[in-house]
């Protein structure tokens, strides 16, 4: 049985990760952004390699509606970094291998069998509160449709950053 995720009007919990061995981020940095999240199980897997190649395309979307792009998984920082050269991702992956899952089990993303994230989304408004989520089979691209439209129905912002 699957944890449920966090319900739309929950605070998002903050975190601190290892975007490289010797940087972290915390989600607190981004306050004020609007956050995509994105949970994955494995680094070097050929649906996760598809379905962040994807979002990597369209990097300038999310830009367009204001959203900073994250990706969590359960592996380390140097695995994150040659996958990215790899796929020549253009956002933050961040390492959630110590002490492991401990941000995916703040998500109910963690698949505690397996040792890995849920295939994940969510978005994050300025305020730090969880505007949607999506668990997608682990076998399955989410794709992006829902992702979209999610960031789309946010309120409008002000040209200050701020939502109108």
């Amino acid at each position: 049985m699957s944890t449920p995720l966090l319900a739309p009007g929950t605070t998002a919990p903050d975190f601190t990760l290892h975007a490289t061995p010797d940087q972290t981020l915390s989600l607190s940095e981004l306050q004020g952004r609007r956050v995509v999240l994105v949970f994955y199980p494995a680094d070097f897997s050929p649906v996760c390699g598809d379905e962040l190649a994807l979002y990597n395309q369209l990097l300038p979307e999310f830009h367009r509606v204001g959203a900073e792009l994250v990706g969590i998984s359960v592996d380390g920082a140097w695995c994150h970094r040659a996958f990215a050269e790899q796929r020549n991702l253009h956002f933050t992956l961040l390492s959630d291998f110590e002490p492991k899952g401990a941000v995916a089990r703040l998500y109910g993303a963690y698949r505690e069998h397996e040792g890995v994230c849920e295939r994940a989304l969510y978005v994050i408004d300025e305020g730090g509160i969880v505007r949607w989520s999506y668990r997608s089979p682990v076998g399955v691209n989410p794709g992006a449709d829902g992702l979209l439209e999610a960031l789309e129905a946010l309120p409008a912002r002000s040209a200050s950053g701020s939502a109108a």
